[in-house]
């Protein structure tokens, strides 16, 4: 089942460095909204909200409904500025959407039954996840949380690319429009290929005689 996601926030007139360090001190997040033919709004949104969202994966990728000033609207996350190495979000970018037109996002990719596969349970392969999330376009009533790719037949030698991918109804990667070049592996099965330690290669073929030295 979908998460539906929502936020409130108010419109703030002060901007600059100095009002959004003051902001976020009170415990908010700066941010804008924009797009769908209106004018960008810098607004404010409680980083606690922010967090509690961020607990869930589709957080990110998802359409969330966000209530400026009493008015709802649709948005995506478009951008988002995070501390290097605290727990907190220091600006984010919202883009309306229309739920007429397209939308372009980014969404996880999650991978069934490996441990399952003929190639999960031999040794001396590597599975690669090469891509861990796809592009996809689709309305936003369509917009999936992420895609599921089923890796219980996965053996050795396997390569997985986009266009295995099952998608959902109304719901394509537009990558794949751009040519066969653009078909990028998603997931990829290799052998393991053990190193020779030159010295144990030359102790197994024995000292060398005297003639053999001259």
């Amino acid at each position: 089942m979908a998460t539906n996601h929502k936020l409130t926030a108010t419109s703030r007139k002060i901007e600059g460095k100095g009002a959004s360090r003051r902001l976020r001190t009170a415990g908010y997040v700066p941010a804008i909204v924009y797009g769908a033919g209106a004018e960008p709004q810098a607004i404010q949104v409680l980083h606690n909200d922010i967090l509690l969202g961020s607990r869930f994966e589709s957080f990110y990728s998802s359409v969330i409904e966000l209530t400026v000033d009493g008015k709802a609207q649709k948005v995506l996350i478009k951008d988002w500025q995070k501390h290097p190495f605290k727990q907190l979000m220091l600006h984010m970018d919202f883009q309306r959407v229309n739920e007429n037109e397209a939308v372009r996002v980014a969404v996880p990719v999650h991978f069934l039954n490996q441990e399952k596969s003929p190639a999960g349970k031999t040794a001396g392969l590597v599975i690669s996840h090469n891509l861990t999330e796809v592009t996809v376009s689709c309305l936003p009533k369509d917009l999936p949380e992420f895609i599921e790719l089923d890796l219980a037949n996965l053996k050795a030698g396997d390569i997985i690319h986009l266009s295995d991918l099952k998608l959902p109804k109304g719901v394509d990667v537009p990558e794949l429009g751009l040519g066969k070049e653009h078909d990028v592996a998603v997931v990829t099965v290799a052998q393991i290929q053990e190193e020779v330690d030159p010295t144990v290669e030359g102790a197994e073929g024995g000292e060398a005689s005297d003639e053999e030295k001259k």
